[in-house]
This record gives C-alpha cells, sequence and structure tokens, in this order.
C-alpha cells in the first residue's frame, strides 16, 4: 500500500513539475502583441490553465502525504 502511495506522490510531483515548466513557456512565448490586444489571449489562457493544472496536482500531492502518513501511524 505505502509503495502504491508513494508513487502516486511521485507521478503528481512531475505532474506539477511538467505543469509549472508549460505555463513558463507559455510566458516566455507571450509577445507585446499579446499584452497590449484587449481580451484575453492564447498565452494568458494556457498560462492560467497550466497554473490551475499545477495547484490541482499539487494540493492532490498533499492529500497523498497525508493519506500516507495516516496510513503509518
Amino acid at each position: 500500500m505505502n509503495i502504491i502511495i508513494i508513487l502516486a506522490i511521485v507521478a503528481l510531483a512531475v505532474m506539477v513539475l511538467v505543469s509549472l515548466v508549460r505555463g513558463l513557456v507559455a510566458f516566455i512565448q507571450m509577445t507585446e502583441e499579446d499584452l497590449k490586444s484587449p481580451g484575453v489571449g492564447r498565452s494568458h489562457q494556457m498560462q492560467n490553465k497550466m497554473m490551475f493544472a499545477r495547484v490541482k496536482y499539487q494540493a492532490m500531492a498533499i492529500a497523498a502525504v497525508a493519506v500516507l502518513m495516516l496510513v503509518n501511524r
């Protein structure tokens, strides 16, 4: 049981890292035109999408750590 939870934590940590890198890449690729255009551009949408994904995966990883702590109590 512990190994499954630990593997889930590692997988979630990798997913956090991937969504962080994808968000940073979207930020780096943002052009001045994206900043000056009215409304929400594609780059902003991608940044927001990756931010929410990262927060979601971090919350899931914290929950998995809590479950691991409860199981090993």
